[in-house]
């Protein structure tokens, strides 16, 4: 795997934090430019300007300029240990409550620059997913669907996954498909007939070939962490961290491992399932935080990821976690 190629128009010389990232690699990891290049899914030429401009502004000397580059070695050690194709780390907000909309506004420049014609884009559902909307500017991109992963909520009071496809959709100008279901069901039962009988095979078959898959961490043990807790009752919060939930993806709610629970409430939601994310060929996890770690390493372990984006809180917690 690779990280995902950039629209050309978005490789500028004047873009800090690609051309120190350029530099650490080159000059303080040992790679070749064309490596550099591979890593940072541009061309072998913008590389050799990014490096020769980094030697004329003075920042490669004996060692980088301090600064962005401390998070730039952030992003290298998570690639390293987690096996990323991309690490995104942006600083992290003076207060928490900002987390989502920093990370969101990353999540939304790199969607800006990575999604290309023909593309097939699966998204999940959460604040920082939705933070990112604010930072969109594609360019006119053809042939692109965008695609709800799971149901919805009946109540216009609640935030709704299908707004977020929908909005996001919009600003790619692509075709978008939603997932016509409640996001959680009262019964499997309920759930098998819904997928059977409403025409959701369609959309299952579609998930199945997604180019890029857009999903958070849910932080099931934080009351104000996880969306999935406004649609069941604390029995069943309580019950499941009993039997050891730590996140939930797309409202399927997973241990530390990143094994789904065999519990009543994973076989009522309206999703297209853990496996079959996992067949995207490029997961994108967004989500920051330094007491969302533990959900993110859960995810990840779950389905896989190939770009992480994150603040710096999060990228040592979880760097802490993998002493």
């Amino acid at each position: 795997m690779a990280r995902l190629r950039r629209a050309a128009s978005s490789v500028l010389s004047g873009d800090g934090a690609l051309r120190l990232r350029a530099a650490w690699l080159y000059h303080g990891y040992g790679l070749t430019q064309n490596e550099v290049a591979d890593q940072l899914g541009i061309g072998r030429s913008t590389v050799i300007r990014l490096l020769e401009e980094a030697r004329l502004r003075g920042e490669v000397k004996v060692s980088i300029e301090e600064g962005p580059t401390e998070l730039v070695d952030l992003s290298i050690q998570l690639e390293r240990l987690l096996g990323l194709d991309e690490a995104v780390v942006v600083p992290a907000p003076a207060a928490v409550e900002g987390t989502a909309a920093a990370v969101g506004i990353a999540l939304g420049r790199f969607l800006s620059d990575t999604v290309a014609d023909g593309m097939t884009v699966g998204v999940g559902w959460g604040r920082t997913l939705g933070a990112s909307l604010s930072s969109l500017a594609p360019a006119k991109r053809e042939g692109v669907r965008v695609m709800s992963l799971m149901g919805g909520s009946v109540e216009t009071s609640q935030a709704n996954p299908f707004e977020f496809a929908w909005r996001l959709a919009t600003a790619l100008q692509a075709d978008c498909y939603l997932f016509p279901a409640p996001l959680i069901v009262d019964s499997a039962e309920t759930r098998q007939r819904l997928m059977r009988d409403c025409g959701l095979d369609r959309l299952i078959a579609m998930a199945g070939s997604l180019d890029i898959a857009v999903v958070s961490a849910g932080d099931i043990t934080n009351r104000a962490g996880s969306l999935v807790r406004g649609f069941i009752s604390e029995d069943d919060i309580t019950r499941l961290i009993a039997q050891g939930a730590v996140a939930d993806i797309m409202c399927n709610v997973i241990d530390e491992a990143g094994v789904p629970l065999s519990d009543p409430v994973n076989a009522r939601v309206m999703s297209v399932g853990t496996s079959v994310l996992k067949g995207a060929r490029h997961v994108v996890l967004a989500g920051g935080g330094r007491g969302r770690a533990r959900a993110i390493l859960a995810v990840i372990r779950c389905i896989g990821c190939n770009t992480l984006i994150t603040d710096e809180h999060a990228a040592r917690a979880i760097l802490e976690r993998l002493d």
